[in-house]
């Protein structure tokens, strides 16, 4: 650990009237936190009326910025909390790559967080049997394919929590995107998982010790867990809410987005069956489909019971798709086979789940499904 740096990275948030957007240009350019303070070299890198209010602002707030950062890192230093400045070899590299990446994170653990395949998991704090029994089918499935994946989730109730207590009982290694400080845990009933979590994962946050757990705070830390991952999975979703926030900025970084559907009438499937609709997410039924879409290696043997038939029984909605499907090599998007067909989107959705459970039909990138058989 640079303790110079990580000392000034700390610091150089606490500075008031300097914005992530500024603060985050000046530590690239320069390569350091540290030069971020020297206004002499960040003279030539901004505006005059720029310059004007960073030098106030730094002026200003310096002595007080580099005092309690130093208390900061002493508290880090004391209770093993792992310093990763911008430019820190172990900070993320795939959240290094996001235009709004913290310019520090606190992380405690033993996560490799640059980890070969990183996975955010992300849902409703609401969530149903349905839900549960997704998390719980879809993780050890995805151990098999790969065993070393890190699994991100942000430690709140529903969702988020069974994902992390699945990826342990896998052994996989979760770690929790948290909106406060790491002198504490919320919510408070999930200290025990998340004890766990640290001796296969880890806690991480760009929040310094001392910070409450704000509303706010919950949906600035979304980036992270969007950014940090190869890909978001949504496994329930209402029509609003932080999934889909995180969902949406992972769109937004160029991720790759999935969601699982569910009916059309259950309140906490319509974000995910609207994100499929809108082609902002990928439809996914397993981690099989998954892997696939993101081109992972997988266990065939794994999927061999689902090998497609050679004369399927066919609904007439799926005998519909499979004609207009039928020759189409690079595919045909839901929203083309709803106008094509004159079939509702909420069953083309369905039914597509249902072919590509059954082996008979594979989604490709940019939303588009093809034959298999």
């Amino acid at each position: 650990m640079n303790k110079e740096e990580c000392l000034y990275s700390i610091a150089l948030t606490r500075i008031k009237g300097v914005t992530l957007t500024v603060a985050l240009h000046l530590v690239k350019t320069l390569g350091s936190a540290q030069k971020a303070f020297d206004l002499k070299a960040i003279k030539p890198l901004v505006t005059p009326k720029i310059f004007a209010s960073l030098s106030t602002a730094i002026t200003a707030g310096k002595s007080e910025a580099l005092e309690r950062a130093a208390s900061e890192l002493e508290f880090c230093i004391k209770k093993n909390i792992r310093v990763l400045p911008y430019h820190d070899d172990d900070y993320p590299y795939r959240l290094r790559e996001i235009e709004d990446a913290p310019i520090v994170l606190f992380f405690t653990g033993n996560a490799n967080l640059n980890a070969k395949h990183v996975i955010s998991i992300v849902g409703t704090r609401k969530i149903s049997e349905y839900g549960k029994d997704i998390c719980n089918r879809f993780l050890p499935k995805l151990k098999n394919i790969a065993p070393d994946a890190l699994i991100l989730s942000g430690l709140a109730y529903g969702v988020d929590i069974c994902a992390h207590r699945a990826s342990l009982k896998n052994n996989l290694p979760t770690v929790g995107i948290l909106a406060h400080g790491l002198d504490r845990i919320y919510p408070s009933i999930h200290r025990d998982t998340a004890v766990k979590m640290l001796n296969n994962g880890g806690l991480l946050t760009e929040y310094m010790s001392q910070t409450n757990p704000d509303k706010g705070n919950f949906v600035r830390r979304n980036r992270i867990v969007a950014g940090m991952a190869d890909a978001t999975i949504v496994v329930e979703s209402a029509e609003k809410g932080g999934a889909l926030i995180t969902a949406s900025l992972a769109f937004d970084y160029s991720r790759d987005v999935f969601a699982f559907p569910g009916r059309i009438n259950d309140e906490y499937s319509a974000g995910c069956n609207k994100l499929i609709a809108e082609q902002k997410a990928a439809l996914i039924t397993s981690a099989n489909d998954f892997a696939k879409a993101m081109n992972w290696e997988i266990n065939h043997a794994d999927i061999a019971a689902k090998q497609p038939t050679l004369f399927p029984v066919l609904t007439e909605d799926e005998e519909k798709i499979w004609n207009e499907l039928t020759g189409k090599t690079e595919g045909i998007t839901a929203n083309v086979l709803c106008v094509s067909l004159n079939i509702p989107i909420h069953r083309i959705i369905s039914t597509l789940s249902t072919m590509i459970t059954n082996g008979w039909v594979k989604q490709l990138c940019g939303g588009r499904y093809k034959l298999l058989v």
